[in-house]
């Protein structure tokens, strides 16, 4: 693996993992009032379109990266809705 791909999977490491202490406490505390219902839906439909714009390139990291994110920001999505 080249240093790009390696320093890729790093920056998607850290910026995606970034998510999972907010969908923790969101669950935990059963509470999202303080999360954007707007805000989700705007971020969930880039990061989507990120992970699409990563499988034509066939990046890796990108795929990686918007691929768990996607899922992280789903669930804190789902938890919104079920905790409202």
């Amino acid at each position: 693996m080249d240093f790009v791909t390696v320093l890729g999977f790093a920056a998607a490491l850290l910026t995606t993992f970034s998510f999972l202490p907010q969908m923790i406490k969101t669950w935990q505390s059963k509470s999202a009032k303080d999360v954007s219902f707007i805000m989700l839906i705007f971020f969930n439909t880039g990061i989507f379109l990120w992970l699409i714009y990563g499988i034509i390139l066939q990046q890796l990291p990108v795929i990686f990266a918007n691929a768990t994110t996607l899922v992280f920001n789903m669930i804190i999505l789902w938890l919104k809705i079920k905790y409202k």
